[in-house]
């Protein structure tokens, strides 16, 4: 039987190094997280904190043990399979190009609620977004569409669907609570931003006959 050094030297190389760096992130924001947070966290770009290089640390921080865990985990499950079928350097592509994107949405809906729905400037500029979520929401899309009839069971509840039925109910629920505004701190709409790039990113390469193809 493998044991959890096999597994880990076995894990495709973006999938294990994208763990590494995420984990080294984390602890280093358990040492010193006023400094890394300031620093690495994504901020609105029109705050005295905002990085030019933001945008890409993001999505190497996290808010917490229950924030990194599901995400690494859903890395590591679905990422693994999606980095197999893309190949590694298509996949380096798609994770960061999800990430981008999730921030991107992000940022824009922030822009029309300061400018157009009373939203604060103050509240927009001082409040930090971290987290490979938008990224994983785009890994756990081209999961879904690469394999729409896979299995898939929760932990709690013990329900089992199909992928596809699962994205569906995930993007549903982050549409409804980022619209409501009814799970404050958590930022739904680079959920749906990673979701919406992902699905991009694989309906482009499999119209154009590159999904298989390697770079």
């Amino acid at each position: 039987m493998a044991n959890n050094g096999d597994f880990f030297r076995n894990m495709p190389p973006v999938t294990r190094n994208l763990l590494l760096v995420n984990v080294i992130m984390f602890i280093a924001s358990l040492i010193n997280e006023e400094f890394m947070v300031s620093t690495f966290a994504m901020f609105y770009p029109a705050s005295p904190f905002f990085r030019w290089w933001q945008p890409v640390t993001h999505m190497f921080m996290h808010g917490g043990w229950w924030h990194i865990m599901f995400n690494m985990y859903s890395l590591v499950m679905f990422g693994m399979v999606v980095e197999r079928v893309l190949g590694t350097k298509k996949y380096l592509i798609f994770y960061f190009l999800t990430g981008l994107g999730a921030v991107a949405f992000h940022t824009c809906v922030e822009w029309l609620e300061i400018n157009y729905m009373g939203g604060s400037i103050t509240k927009a500029m001082y409040t930090p977004m971290v987290g490979a979520s938008g990224a994983i929401y785009g890994v756990l899309v081209a999961f879904a569409m690469l394999y729409p009839e896979a299995k898939l069971t929760l932990i709690f509840p013990p329900i089992t669907l199909n992928a596809k039925w699962w994205v569906i109910i995930f993007i549903a629920i982050e549409l409804f609570t980022g619209i409501s505004g009814t799970q404050v701190g958590v930022a739904h709409f680079a959920h749906l931003g990673g979701a919406l790039f992902g699905w991009l990113l694989i309906r482009y390469w499999k119209k154009t006959g590159k999904l298989y193809r390697s770079w």
